[in-house]
């Protein structure tokens, strides 16, 4: 055997850990048994404990698509702060259908609400480092809603939150948009009863497809922007871009994390009662908003609303054609400078 012409595979070294939150009773009275928090940390914890950063990841994101803004010199400066990105529960990584053993599994699945998530999450800081005040909670999408949340349910705890094309609450034209995303994907035949029995090939495409329509504005369509990330046609970039993003994951787990947005709600506790002018009263930490000035889903007017009731809050739209996306900004380094520049003085004041 020519032993040139054998490829090696090696399986990539896991870059994250896991904290064991045990036996968790969630806000619907289920109990998730062995629930398991992934995280990953930059930085180093001062003796103060005054440099902490969580940065929660988005709607089917795991960390390593979101940690390429943390970096020397940008506002999530790991040589200046240590930054703990928590994957969101239903992500693969953390506790989600595609890794939780029977008898949870299917439609037994205990569905885990924001409120549930950032519970954990400070357990977490709690139990490994002793952590009990947040600089800065920052998140994009439902990362944002998680920052929402951490300030609404911790008054005590956070000092600020940037908040990314997100809300306080899904408003009922976000959830209307879910519906019809979350529905293409279950219309596929190998969804029965509440459970995918095999690999649903036309319902992540049926997915990919409406989602793109939503997730990008008009103008990135009509000045074909998707032309500088390399697409050679529209029909390619909804392939290669959006096709082969989703399909990524587990579909069991983007349904979860559907679930898990759709009743994102700061109010929707004991402590509020759905009184969200209450809840959004209660936040004593210094908030910045930053929808996407073209973003269909989470726009300006929810925030806008949101500053009524807010003590300490600055409303800095995102001028920026890429929709919701602009949040994201991996590819756009305006929109990323846009953001940055505010979160450093966010975090300077």
């Amino acid at each position: 055997m020519n032993m040139t012409s054998v490829k090696l595979t090696v399986a990539p070294e896991r870059d994250f850990q896991i904290f064991d939150a045990g036996n968790v009773v969630l806000q619907s009275g289920r109990t998730f048994r062995s629930m398991s928090l992934a995280y990953r940390t930059f930085g180093s914890l001062n003796a103060d404990k005054s440099n902490v950063i969580v940065y929660p990841t988005s709607y089917g994101a795991q960390h390593h698509d979101t940690q390429f803004m943390v970096s020397v010199d940008g506002a999530l400066d790991p040589s200046r702060y240590f930054i703990v990105i928590p994957n969101l529960f239903g992500n693969g990584l953390s506790s989600s259908p595609s890794n939780t053993p029977w008898p949870d599994v299917g439609t037994r699945y205990p569905d885990v609400t924001l409120f549930d998530a950032v519970h954990v999450q400070r357990r977490m800081l709690a139990e490994l480092w002793g952590i009990e005040r947040v600089a800065l909670v920052y998140g994009w999408s439902m990362g944002a809603m998680q920052a929402y949340h951490w300030a609404a349910l911790f008054p005590d705890a956070v000092e600020r939150i940037a908040v990314v094309c997100g809300a306080a609450r899904c408003a009922p034209h976000n959830h209307v948009f879910i519906e019809g995303i979350r529905h293409a994907l279950m219309a596929d035949p190998a969804f029965h009863d509440g459970v995918f029995t095999e690999r649903p090939v036309r319902g992540f495409r049926a997915m990919a497809r409406a989602y793109a329509s939503w997730a990008m504005s008009q103008t990135f369509y009509r000045e074909e922007l998707w032309r500088t990330l390399g697409a050679t046609s529209l029909e390619d970039y909804l392939i290669t871009f959006w096709e082969a993003n989703y399909a990524r994951r587990d579909p069991s787990d983007l349904l979860a994390q559907f679930w898990t947005w759709q009743h994102g709600d700061i109010s929707a506790n004991s402590l509020y009662n759905g009184d969200l002018p209450k809840a959004l009263r209660s936040i004593r930490a210094k908030a910045l908003l930053m929808p996407g000035d073209q973003d269909l889903y989470f726009q300006v007017e929810d925030n806008r609303i949101e500053m009524r009731h807010l003590e300490h809050a600055e409303l800095q739209p995102i001028p920026s054609a890429w929709g919701h996306r602009a949040g994201n900004p991996i590819t756009q380094p305006e929109d990323r400078a846009f953001i940055e520049t505010r979160v450093k003085a966010l975090l300077a004041a």
